[in-house]
């Protein structure tokens, strides 16, 4: 049970560490254009 004491906490912490990343992908427009990359490295740039 005292392993609960550290592990709890921990998992507290990088919850929230992964809700802050998530949140600053969302505010840096990092998921407006899903299609586009996976569309680019189909075709070949025309020079």
């Amino acid at each position: 049970m005292s392993v609960l004491i550290f592990l709890i906490p921990i998992t507290l912490a990088l919850s929230v560490l992964g809700l802050a990343i998530f949140v600053w992908t969302v505010r840096n427009k990092q998921y407006e254009d899903l299609d586009g990359a996976a569309s680019r490295i189909l075709f070949e740039d025309q020079d």
